[in-house]
């Protein structure tokens, strides 16, 4: 979450190499507020349904395949929850990026567009102080056992800041709806990755799920190239 308050800092100095863009009207303000708010919902959403979900099961959730992991023994009503409506704020997300960078008269770039979003969003840290007990003394606390962890924090929230900027390319040269199943792709990966690192378990219909979600990015990637 604290990785959004460094977006700002990261774009401003970006931004002399990009042209500034001025918000030119109280609606683009607010569409660009309400991307930020919707965006904050997805993080602050995933970030809870993660202390009741392996992270295999819920980049199932994301990936729209809980029919293929209704029987995940990992199973928790409420991270299940919590997972469903972080999806459901990426995908709207991705809608209301889309027409922020492509919508005639409203136009934004992807650098700019992240500039104004990026300082709205810090409501994620107070968001974080209030639903974290005591976080910035166990962050200090950590930092005094191992400096390893500042650094972590550091590159995580380097990492945050060229996910949203290739979020936003990926929607202005494509689609709302390919940034998603692209993001599908992505899901799969980090299952693997989780049960490798996590050891978590996995049921065979959910490693059913996973193959049927590569299975359609990969048969959707085929029916864009024929489409051209």
């Amino acid at each position: 979450m604290t990785a959004c308050a460094l977006l700002s800092y990261i774009a401003i100095a970006w931004m002399r190499v990009v042209p500034m863009q001025t918000i030119r009207s109280r609606v683009q303000f607010m569409k660009i507020s309400a991307l930020s708010f919707i965006f904050c919902t997805s993080v602050v959403s995933g970030n809870i349904s993660l202390k009741y979900l392996p992270v295999s099961f819920n980049q199932a959730i994301g990936a729209t395949t809980p029919f293929f992991t209704a029987g995940e023994r990992s199973f928790h009503l409420f991270g299940f929850l919590m997972c469903i409506g972080a999806t459901a704020a990426r995908a709207l997300k991705s809608v209301v990026q889309g027409i922020l960078l492509s919508s005639e008269g409203e136009k934004l770039n992807s650098m700019n567009l992240l500039l104004y979003m990026a300082p709205i969003a810090v409501v994620l840290l107070p968001t974080t102080l209030f639903m974290e007990e005591n976080v910035v003394g166990i962050t200090i606390a950590l930092g005094r056992e191992d400096i390893k962890i500042i650094w972590l924090l550091l590159f995580n929230s380097a990492l945050a800041y060229f996910v949203n900027l290739t979020n936003f390319l990926v929607t202005k040269h494509t689609s709302a709806l390919t940034l998603q199943v692209l993001g599908n792709a992505k899901g799969a990966v980090a299952v693997v990755v989780s049960i490798l690192i996590f050891k978590n378990p996995v049921s065979i219909t959910g490693m059913l799920g996973y193959s049927l979600t590569v299975l359609g990015v990969v048969l959707y990637s085929e029916a864009k190239k024929l489409s051209k």
